[in-house]
């Protein structure tokens, strides 16, 4: 066997094609509250603005550190006894977001836009919840040695259900409903749709096996600190709920600033910054397609045969990657590719519709957020306690999204007011201080592989 096969080789490990069918449960739900959506609330005649502005459902991503904690450690009645604690809220999840999604397909945007906003809410809060517990799934299923696999895995599942939810849907849509203008039963059959493919997910929890954590340490340290509140005279049930937010709020956080002192301070900054120039031109690039006047089959076929295969190409070779030259080298990669491909789309709004150039632009952004992503995952994976898994990553994760999502909220105004191409121009160019970040990072972290 080569060498090159023997890399390969671990992409067939069992826990790694699981992560891959829990990333395409969790990455499915992503573009039904925001690039899809755009598309589907611009073409019912919504205003860019009021899109710019719709698209802040998705700060849910950017605050479900709030209720990690609980997801974390707090039992679900009845399912956590019979599932365990990572797979009882991952099924709850799961299924709270097939709700949701079938309450959007039946809300019209010109009639119903507010109903359609509850429900991409609930779809938002239900898929961050879903996301802290495979992330602390991830993490505590396999070693580190296995985590650079498991992330391109992930990635891999994640991008791919992000294209069935961007080019799938709008397939469906345009299938079931009208190619060029707004039909309300295309967007209905589109959803329910989305809403059956989250039986992956759905299928994958029920036949997983709840992952083995050592948390006697943990249960050790509260029942002690409840022991000594209650020798301080505080009731049983004040000193009980104390110890546990002691343990599964203050702890996590407490340990990671301990570990890193102030450099924690330097690694937010970049977790907050990475994604920037993506997230930010995302809100927009759909309605940019409409306004272009590509219709739903011609984006749809383009990120379905492109799109998935230089997704599939960039998770591998950027897993590949960051096992040869490590994390942070491959993680300074991507955000230079990241920022630079955006400018491709300021080319495009200036000579106007072209099917080849979309399918270079869109080719060469999935490869990029292939190569960018499986580096950030598996930094975000080496920053984290295992002891604390859910809690901390979803701190990553939250602060990852939270800057981003709440910049793209003005991404309309910035469209009307200045233009595509000056928007496209503004989204590489604030990619720019990540690469700064990632050399002081480098300089004064120790590189994770």
């Amino acid at each position: 066997m080569t060498r090159l096969q023997q890399s390969l080789s671990i992409y067939l490990e069992r826990r790694v094609l699981i992560l891959f069918a829990l990333g395409f449960s969790s990455g499915l739900p992503l573009l039904l509250v925001f690039g899809t959506l755009s598309f589907w609330l611009r073409e019912a005649g919504v205003s860019r603005t009021s899109i710019g502005f719709f698209s802040w459902v998705a700060l849910a991503y950017g605050v479900k550190w709030l209720w990690s904690p609980l997801v974390d450690r707090l039992p679900l009645p009845w399912l956590s006894r019979r599932m365990g604690r990572r797979r009882s809220w991952m099924l709850f999840s799961q299924l709270t977001i097939m709700a949701a999604l079938a309450g959007m397909a039946f809300s019209d945007p010109t009639t119903q836009l507010v109903s359609l906003a509850l429900f991409a809410l609930a779809v938002a809060f239900a898929s961050a919840t879903q996301d802290i517990v495979i992330d602390a799934y991830r993490i505590e299923a396999a070693p580190e040695r296995l985590q650079g696999a498991l992330a391109a895995a992930y990635m891999t599942g994640y991008r791919l259900a992000m294209i069935l939810a961007g080019g799938g849907a709008l397939a469906i849509a345009a299938w079931a409903g009208s190619d060029l203008g707004y039909d309300p039963v295309g967007w209905k059959v589109a959803y329910l749709c989305m809403m059956g493919f989250m039986l992956v997910g759905v299928i994958t929890c029920l036949l997983l096996h709840e992952p083995e954590v050592d948390l006697a340490a943990q249960q050790q340290a509260q029942a002690e600190h409840k022991q000594a509140l209650m020798e301080r005279g505080w009731p049983r049930p004040l000193a009980a709920l104390l110890a546990f937010l002691q343990s599964a709020v203050v702890a996590p956080f407490a340990e990671f600033f301990q570990r890193f002192g102030w450099q924690a301070l330097l690694i937010l900054a970049l977790i907050a910054c990475y994604r920037i120039s993506d997230v930010v031109m995302g809100v927009m690039a759909n309605p940019f397609y409409v306004d272009m006047g590509f219709s739903k089959s011609e984006i749809a076929t383009v990120t379905k045969v492109y799109g998935v295969i230089m997704t599939l190409v960039g998770a591998a070779l950027g897993g590949l990657l960051v096992m040869r030259f490590g994390t942070l080298r491959i993680l300074m990669l991507g955000a230079m590719l990241a920022a630079s491909t955006n400018l491709l789309f300021a080319l495009m709004s200036q000579l106007g519709a072209d099917l080849l150039l979309l399918t270079l632009i869109i080719s060469l952004d999935n490869l990029s957020a292939g190569i960018a992503t499986a580096a950030f995952i598996t930094y975000l994976s080496s920053l984290t306690n295992v002891a604390f898994s859910a809690t901390q990553y979803a701190l990553f994760s939250s602060v990852m999204m939270l800057l981003p999502k709440f910049i793209a909220g003005f991404s309309g105004i910035v469209v009307d007011s200045y233009g595509y191409a000056t928007f496209f121009i503004g989204t590489a160019a604030i990619g720019a201080p990540v690469l700064l970040l990632i050399h002081l990072v480098t300089r004064l972290h120790p590189p994770a592989r």
